[in-house]
């Protein structure tokens, strides 16, 4: 399974084919317009909808979940669609307010996901700070996820899930071999914490993507919503501009793309 194709769907969410598996990420699917309240004054709007309606992703064996408490992570239409979408791996936190079948990480925690059929998949927790020191009572826990399975040729699928740039991240640059490297970016800012940011933008991701080194970079969560506050044109400038240049791979919403991982 070296090769994998990726659907870009909007927002944090995207479809990963990887052999027989097919993997959603952080599912988003409400239409533009509603407003979205994230606790102690923050809040947002939905300025784009999905590129593709669930109904034509079918069927989900699995959901990688960063966390289920935000609305651009978890809206409600995506919400009300998790019993449809097989296993969901997310926090402990998360998975204690789901219930059911879903599997809880802390991170660096591993869980495999089997399936008559369909080879092994290993998926590894990794840590995630999403915002300035101090702010996790705020905003909660979050992890991003490793994927290894039989076949890779150039290291681990990596989704750093919402993040900003901090000493966790980059401990995974110390920790794993990164092949493909799926970065949330964004530049989050909300009038209520002024220049404070709770995702990273197109310059952190460079400067971590200079640690981890991987084949392929591949940007998400830097479009559709009102609090993302770095454009898509001005995150492609960062990264034309710098040494990781010809690595990077722009998605375009609901057109599978290759990735030779």
């Amino acid at each position: 399974m070296s090769d994998v194709r990726i659907t870009y769907i909007g927002g944090p969410t995207a479809l990963l084919e990887i052999g027989p598996w097919r993997i959603l990420t952080d599912p988003t699917f409400d239409p533009p317009g509603k407003r979205y309240f994230f606790g102690w004054g923050t809040v947002s709007r939905k300025l784009q909808g999905p590129a593709i309606a669930f109904d034509e992703l079918e069927p989900i064996h699995a959901v990688l979940l960063s966390h289920d408490h935000h609305g651009d992570n978890l809206d409600p239409a995506g919400r009300a669609l998790l019993p449809r979408m097989g296993t969901v791996v997310t926090t402990r936190a998360g998975a204690r307010r789901l219930g059911g079948a879903a599997r809880g990480l802390a991170p660096w925690a591993t869980t495999t996901l089997e399936a008559e059929g369909r080879p092994p998949l290993e998926i590894t927790a990794t840590p995630c700070r999403h915002g300035p020191p101090g702010s996790h009572p705020i905003v909660g826990d979050v992890i991003g996820f490793a994927l290894r399975w039989e076949g890779q040729e150039h290291g681990v699928l990596w989704i750093s899930g919402d993040t900003v740039l901090y000493d966790g991240v980059r401990e995974v640059a110390r920790r794993l071999d990164v092949g493909t490297a799926i970065i949330h970016l964004g530049g989050v800012r909300f009038p209520v914490s002024g220049p404070l940011r709770y995702t990273m933008t197109a310059q952190d991701a460079i400067e971590l993507c200079g640690l981890l080194d991987p084949t392929t970079i591949v940007p998400m969560h830097y479009e559709g919503w009102k609090h993302f506050r770095q454009s898509h044109v001005d995150a492609q400038d960062a990264f034309a501009a710098s040494p990781l240049a010809e690595r990077v791979r722009w998605l375009r919403a609901g057109e599978p793309a290759g990735l030779s991982v």
